[in-house]
């Protein structure tokens, strides 16, 4: 496996853990186990999607690992704020600043 890729999806798993904390603290754990695994499994597939996109260029400058995180966090995380009906905006921020730091983590130690 690539080196970027498997770095990518152990920095997506890891903070899913947050994920699962932060949210469990705000809505609660007991009664919301598929949500927070739900969540958790969103930022491994955003650690994937991430890895997968060493190559994508979306501006032609030093920024471009920043803004590249930044689109594809907002596309994974938008989707289970969607299919959650918007039951957690925390979440949806942190995952698009989890973007940033899974491509940041992903390209710096690839």
């Amino acid at each position: 496996m690539d080196r970027r890729l498997t770095i990518g999806v152990l920095t997506g798993a890891f903070l899913g853990l947050f994920c699962i904390a932060g949210v469990g603290l705000r809505i609660g754990f007991a009664g919301n186990e598929l949500f927070l695994f739900s969540m958790w499994y969103n930022r491994v597939v955003m650690g994937l999607l991430i890895g997968l996109a060493g190559g994508l260029r979306i501006v032609d400058s030093e920024y471009n690992v920043f803004l590249r995180g930044l689109l594809l966090g907002l596309v994974v995380t938008t989707a289970i704020t969607l299919t959650s009906e918007f039951r957690d905006w925390p979440s949806f921020f942190a995952g698009v600043a989890y973007g940033v730091i899974i491509d940041w983590v992903a390209t710096r130690y690839s």
